[in-house]
């Protein structure tokens, strides 16, 4: 398959002169104990200013990974280069991201996205965590995480979400039986991107859109719409200063503030109508994190807006890409999907009566997503604004460079993951130890790791367990996927899939 062939490259590359990949990890004992000055880090050849015109071009980078992927196999795990003044190191080994970790202060500091910026800038708007940094990000931070992160939020909103996976299954049952063979193959892209909008919806602010019907709202389709739109015009913007997109890229801009304008616009009317409903009565019973915030008061309700903006906009695509690979996956090892069958009806039971119960039966489930993001990482980068000097691979990183870990390539490393070729979720149920949480770190690391992790991950886990439930599911296509950085890293197409019903 294309992903072996490029596995090939990895295994054969110039590293082959230090032993192999398995030499990196042994690279900085091997070397002078003397710490070696950041000019004698390896750096990028590119030329910025080209780039930057391929970007504005092509109006994207759609092979960042690749290119950043092919830098490590020439240049060794940690190689330099400057963008805009600003100093930038990129590391790809899971002991480089745990010594980050240890030097993060209260207040770890990373690049803000300066397209969502500019936006909330011009339009007078709060920022929410994902554009903040210092002591307001973690006084919105810490309150959030009550209602977001902890076992208890968890354990609210994972009924509204196993309700939401209960019934895709079962409008996906009733368009398969009503084929005389009982299968039906179709492009399951748009589904899940709805299902991923339906359960996020219904767990942020208590109501369902109605997606998964056979017509959807109007509205629901503008908000998807401008989503898409959104996403679109940032991955054009990123990588240009806002001085000089502005000039060469107006009508992106403009497109870039109309998308977000109507987002906007649909939390608001979101929030009036929860505003609405808590002065008419106390609601007895729990009605989603907005819900939540607002009753207790812990934030602003223009704070809690602009943190709600960044979970609804981070909970579509952090969920829909990894599903979408892994359903893939499992239809082209039918070995591995035949066992999450077996432990998904083994706990059919116990989940049913209590969903929560499928964060702790189903570990093979679990596994398999962790191995998806693995080889497709929707959150490509993870940086840290250095706060001091450090050292990283024997080398000195002065403070105020930004250290970004390349995930595509961390995931790639046959030092960390043996065969990385291959689809193995049980390899995380065999790795013990500490630098397991560091090879795993897909959803960040530290005190900014992503707020919406748990959300996305028990919206993953039941949608799986109960199609797996109730379907085979085959693809006749066995080649791998061509992946495209378009601000996540996602299909550029999905192959058709085809839902077997099981008696």
């Amino acid at each position: 398959m294309a992903f072996r062939a490029k596995a090939d490259v990895w295994m054969k590359g110039p590293w082959l002169s230090l032993g192999g990949p398995r030499a990196l990890g042994t690279r900085a004992a091997l070397a002078s104990k003397a710490v070696r000055p950041f000019e004698a880090i390896p750096q990028s050849r590119n030329n910025n200013w080209m780039r930057m015109l391929q970007i504005w071009k092509e109006q994207g980078y759609e092979n960042l990974h690749l290119e950043m992927h092919q830098n490590f196999q020439e240049l060794g795990p940690i190689f330099r280069y400057d963008i805009g003044g600003t100093r930038r190191v990129s590391v790809m080994l899971p002991e480089d991201v745990e010594r980050l970790q240890q030097v993060e202060t209260l207040h770890p500091r990373r690049m803000l996205l300066e397209p969502w910026l500019a936006y909330r800038q011009h339009r007078g708007h709060k920022c929410g965590v994902f554009l903040l940094n210092g002591p307001e990000w973690r006084f919105n931070r810490l309150r959030l995480n009550t209602y977001v992160l902890s076992p208890k939020a968890v354990q609210k909103y994972i009924p509204r979400v196993d309700m939401v996976a209960r019934d895709f299954s079962q409008a996906l049952k009733e368009k398969v039986l009503q084929n005389a063979r009982g299968s039906l193959t179709l492009d399951i892209q748009p589904s899940i991107f709805y299902y991923t909008i339906e359960a996020s919806n219904s767990a942020f602010f208590g109501e369902r859109l109605g997606l998964l019907g056979s017509n959807p709202s109007p509205a629901s389709l503008k908000f998807i719409h401008a989503l898409e739109a959104m996403f679109k015009s940032t991955v054009q913007l990123i990588f240009m200063p806002r001085s000089l997109s502005r000039w060469t890229s107006t009508k992106t801009w403009e497109e870039h503030f109309e998308a977000w304008d109507y987002i906007f616009q649909y939390a608001n009317n979101c929030i009036q109508k929860i505003c609405q409903e808590r002065a008419l009565n106390r609601p007895e019973h729990y009605s989603g994190i907005m819900a939540e915030l607002l009753l207790h008061g812990d934030l602003s309700p223009d704070a809690i807006k602009a943190n709600t903006m960044d979970l609804i906009v981070g909970s579509t695509d952090t969920t829909s890409f990894p599903l979408l690979m892994t359903l893939f996956e499992l239809a082209r090892n039918p070995d591995v999907q035949q066992a999450l069958r077996q432990e998904s009806l083994a706990a059919q039971a116990s989940i049913t009566d209590n969903p929560q119960r499928a964060l702790v039966e189903l570990p093979l489930l679990r596994a398999a997503l962790k191995e998806t993001l693995r080889l497709y990482p929707v959150g490509l980068i993870l940086e840290r604004l250095l706060p001091s000097d450090m050292v990283l691979q024997n080398y000195h990183i002065p403070a105020g460079t930004l250290v970004q870990v390349f995930l595509h390539s961390l995931g790639r490393h046959s030092a960390s993951f043996p065969r990385p070729e291959r689809y193995e979720p049980q390899r995380w149920l065999e790795v013990k130890g500490s630098s397991t949480n560091f090879r795993h770190v897909a959803f960040g690391f530290g005190m900014r790791q992503c707020l919406g992790r748990r959300l996305a991950e028990v919206e993953m886990l039941l949608l799986l367990h109960h199609v797996l439930k109730n379907f085979l599911v085959e693809t006749l296509n066995q080649e791998d996927i061509k992946m495209v950085y378009r601000f996540v890293l996602m299909p550029s197409t999905f192959p058709a899939l085809t839902f077997r019903a099981i008696s």
